[in-house]
């Protein structure tokens, strides 16, 4: 059994057991913390056995999971140059992530 969700402007095939990294996660402006739980009620796809697709959701299909931990990605580097004129100039921009276990896919 696997379902498509859509968090994040993104979309995710998943599993039940599966741990993925998603755009970080925000509860009523406050930052997920680890151990709590999160539904996921933009579901795209369920398939078990028979798919069902949403248009655009399937309606009551719902995705459970837990989040794990909440982080930092690794620093990407951006440098913008010009040349003769001595122009330059360096930024850095670590993305935050939040990181989930999917638990209970239900249609």
């Amino acid at each position: 059994m696997f379902a498509i969700i859509k968090t994040g402007g993104k979309q995710y095939k998943v599993a039940e057991g599966d741990t993925l990294v998603i755009e970080k996660l925000e509860h009523e402006g406050l930052p997920a913390q680890a151990g709590d739980s999160v539904a996921f009620d933009d579901v795209l796809l369920v398939a078990n056995g028979e798919v069902k697709v949403g248009k655009p959701t399937v309606s009551g299909a719902k995705v459970t999971a837990k989040v794990l931990e909440e982080g930092k990605g690794k620093k990407k580097m951006v440098f913008r140059y010009k040349s003769k004129t001595r122009q330059h100039k360096k930024k850095g921009h670590r993305q935050p992530f939040t990181r989930i276990q999917i638990i209970k896919i239900e249609s």
